[in-house]
């Protein structure tokens, strides 16, 4: 089965909005992410676990479902502009 977009149903101005949040949660989580990997990458070296380094690298995949969401939010954003122009 197919989901249905529920994008198309949003308006204009709750499609930004909801980007805005989406975006305003990915840089929190990535800024969060950035000192788990320097504090793994410290403990890396210091062990010498270099494992460590992989799971820092391995974490970032984490972010991917968010940015490809905002991605469709943007092609959303895009149409509809192009729509009224």
């Amino acid at each position: 089965m197919k989901k249905e977009n529920k994008l198309s149903e949003l308006s204009l101005e709750e499609l930004t909005s909801k980007k805005k949040k989406i975006q305003g949660a990915a840089i929190g989580i990535s800024a969060v992410m950035f000192v788990a990997c320097c504090v793994l990458f410290y403990f890396a070296v210091i062990t010498g676990n270099f494992a460590l380094i992989a799971i820092a690298f391995g974490s970032f995949f984490i972010l991917m479902p968010t940015l490809m969401n905002i991605n469709q939010i943007n092609t959303e954003i895009k149409s509809r502009k192009s729509k009224y122009l």
